[in-house]
């Protein structure tokens, strides 16, 4: 579960950038991370938007920004230097937002970046790459022979991954010969390297380099057969849970979650959105929604399907425990509920004053499988009826309401 919003700033060279931040919805994010996509990629391709996505999903607050001249972000084409400052630049905004930043994650040029800006950004606890190279001069060789041109002329249109790419001399001059290693030298941030062995536009070797450069703590991660953009969910995904696990080390701790005050009370408060309640007990902590079509997010169970899971699962561990007590062959029980009612004699104004009652009925339809005989199958519904949920419902309830002052 997560809310996307619209996060610009000013980058390093006074241009406006264009980001979107990624927030768990309804709590605290655990962390804040700042997401560097891959070169010429943008903050929305596909791998960005999984991988801070399901980071999202994980209880992190993730920016993923257009570096300047891509995307929706406006200025030239930037260069490595200038991708670094922005990172530096896009910390300070999110800080200025209150939302310091703890996590850094690259992708491939990105990666570099995030590993060189690391050291110059305050509060970062850790670092993670995907398909990072071991040195920025890999990235020029995509101008092919177009860098002399370029060198030249001073700019010159490159076609790089289908698309056409206005490329400055300042990019090359600062791009050329950042040493990984030499940073690597001092590096002292937790460090996660995620790289696909398959990997055809940075091979493998640039992982290797980068892990052996790297003091520790150090950790590497294979993608498998990962293809370079991770175009396919599963990987993004996959590279996503990775980093939140590992990160969770180096993140802040969560907050302690708020207990219920005495075992076997339940706690309801307010989660955000429209309807989405909290449902919390002294060991869980459960979110409730109600669905799109009624107005809600769809962001949990509703109300209605926690009273049917109620007594579906009461009516099932009570009809389990039966068996167990009578040494009867149950593997499996499974059961089916639907709530039924006149909703429209909710909103009727006359029904309190006539005094007119709705009718509200349970279908509950049991499955039991095993090795038993029908007599003990008959016995095990009648059991049902036994189960404690069932006997509230059906019994004498009633509700006191007390309010706090």
């Amino acid at each position: 579960m997560h809310a996307t919003e619209t996060f610009s700033f000013t980058g390093a060279g006074g241009h406006r950038l264009d980001g979107r931040l990624e927030r768990p919805r309804y709590v605290t994010p655990r962390a804040v991370a700042i997401f560097a996509h891959c070169f010429t990629c943008g903050k929305d391709s596909r791998g960005a938007t999984l991988i801070a996505r399901a980071l999202a999903a994980e209880g992190f607050a993730v920016l993923r920004f257009d570096f300047a001249g891509l995307g929706g972000s406006e200025g030239d084409f930037a260069g490595f230097a200038t991708q670094v400052a922005d990172l530096e630049a896009a910390a300070d905004a999110l800080r200025a937002a209150g939302l310091a930043p703890g996590l850094l994650v690259g992708h491939s040029l990105g990666g570099a970046a995030v590993i060189a800006a690391a050291a110059r950004i305050e509060g970062i606890g850790a670092v993670a790459t995907i398909g990072a190279p071991s040195d920025t001069d890999h990235v020029l060789r995509h101008l092919g022979d177009r860098i002399e041109e370029i060198e030249v002329d001073g700019e010159a249109v490159v076609r790089i991954g289908g698309r056409d790419f206005c490329v400055k001399k300042q990019f090359i001059e600062e791009t050329r010969g950042a040493l990984q290693a030499d940073r690597l030298e001092r590096f002292d941030h937790p460090l996660l390297v995620m790289h696909a062995p398959t990997d055809q536009l940075v091979g493998i070797e640039h992982a290797r380099a980068i892990f052996e450069a790297a003091h520790h703590p150090k950790s590497f991660v294979s993608l498998d057969d990962a293809d370079h953009l991770l175009t396919r969910d599963t990987d993004a995904r996959y590279a996503a849970g990775i980093i939140a696990a590992w990160a969770a080390r180096y993140a802040p701790p969560r907050a302690a979650e708020p207990a219920a005050a005495l075992t076997g009370t339940v706690r309801v408060e307010t989660a955000g959105g429209k309807f989405a309640q909290w449902m919390i007990t002294p060991t869980h902590r459960l979110l409730l929604d109600e669905p799109v079509s009624y107005g809600g997010n769809d962001d949990g169970p509703t109300p209605y399907d926690l009273l049917l899971g109620a007594l579906g699962s009461c009516t099932s561990m009570t009809i389990a425990m039966y068996a167990r007590h009578k040494g009867i062959d149950l593997r499996h029980v499974t059961i089916d509920l639907e709530h039924s009612r006149d909703h429209h004699a909710d909103t009727r104004s006359d029904v309190d004053d006539e005094g007119a009652e709705r009718i509200e009925a349970i279908d509950r339809h049991i499955r039991l499988e095993g090795n038993f005989t029908e007599a003990q199958r008959r016995r095990m519904i009648e059991i049902a009826e036994r189960c404690p949920v069932h006997r509230t419902l059906e019994g004498e309830l009633h509700i006191h309401t007390t309010s706090a002052p």
